[in-house]
């Protein structure tokens, strides 16, 4: 026999619904709302006084960081890999490419190089392959 539930389907339990900015996220993003101007002229104040962290704050605010913009780059793309790896380490030795933008480049000629050792690795096993 089948049990009763407790209630009908299609039937709910809280007939209200639930309650309207009562969840606690609600009240603290209430909360600091209101107390929003006090606490910008206090990280003002702080950040005026010699506190750091509250000056980063508001400057993280004000003014985001700089992203990176791209830069155009004259690199020979001829030779092996080896010989535009020395060239990229030369020319960022140099000053000629910033270091995190040198570091990309030999990334990513590690990366192709692993794609060229795939695709060899491919065409050897196809012509063996082909032999047997």
């Amino acid at each position: 026999m089948k049990q009763s539930t407790k209630f009908k389907p299609g039937q709910t339990g809280n007939p209200k619904g639930r309650p309207k900015n009562k969840t606690p996220a609600t009240l603290l993003r209430k909360s600091i709302a209101e107390a929003m101007p006090e606490i910008i002229l206090t990280l003002i104040q702080q950040a005026k006084g010699g506190d750091t962290a509250a000056a980063k704050v508001l400057l993280d605010r004000v003014c985001p960081a700089l992203k990176p913009q791209a830069m155009p780059l004259s690199l020979p793309v001829n030779g092996s890999l080896t010989e535009q790896g020395g060239e990229i380490i030369r020319a960022t030795m140099a000053g000629q490419i910033p270091p995190d933008i040198g570091s990309q480049l030999i990334t990513a000629l590690a990366a192709q190089s692993k794609i060229i050792e795939i695709d060899e690795l491919t065409q050897r096993i196809a012509a063996l392959e082909g032999k047997a």
